[in-house]
């Protein structure tokens, strides 16, 4: 797994328990999906299509730093399919895990359009090319 983001948790992160609401936590994670997606796929038309069993493990308090890590599963034709963790960095504990995450690839039209990727690419390999 591959973490790449750092999340600080606020006051305003917080729910009625005074832990890390999860709502926020899932924006966190879509958003994430999102941009990693964006540049895997090279481009900003990425939407998500699905989130499968989502599975909360601990919680995090205000103060606490979490790690957002995310790993692909699989490229589809039009689709890019990831897992996600995060874990507090405080603690050491996983808060929630995603086993799947599918994003889909648009065309200008707004409609799936093949991407045509087939494994990942660091941003160093394309200055390669």
């Amino acid at each position: 797994m591959r973490f790449h983001t750092r999340k600080w948790v606020k006051p305003e992160d917080l729910n009625a328990n005074g832990t890390l609401f999860g709502g926020k936590l899932l924006a966190w994670i879509d958003e994430e999906a999102a941009l990693y997606s964006i540049v895997q796929l090279e481009n900003p038309k990425v939407v998500t299509k699905y989130m499968s069993e989502i599975n909360f493990m601990s919680a995090a308090k205000q103060g606490d730093i979490v790690e957002i890590g995310l790993d692909v599963v699989h490229f589809g034709k039009s689709s890019l399919v990831l897992k996600s963790e995060v874990r507090n960095m405080m603690t050491r504990e996983k808060i929630i895990t995603i086993d799947n995450i599918t994003m889909i690839n648009l065309g200008e039209d707004g409609k799936p359009k093949p991407h045509g990727k087939t494994q990942i690419e660091f941003i160093e390999d394309r200055l390669k090319k």
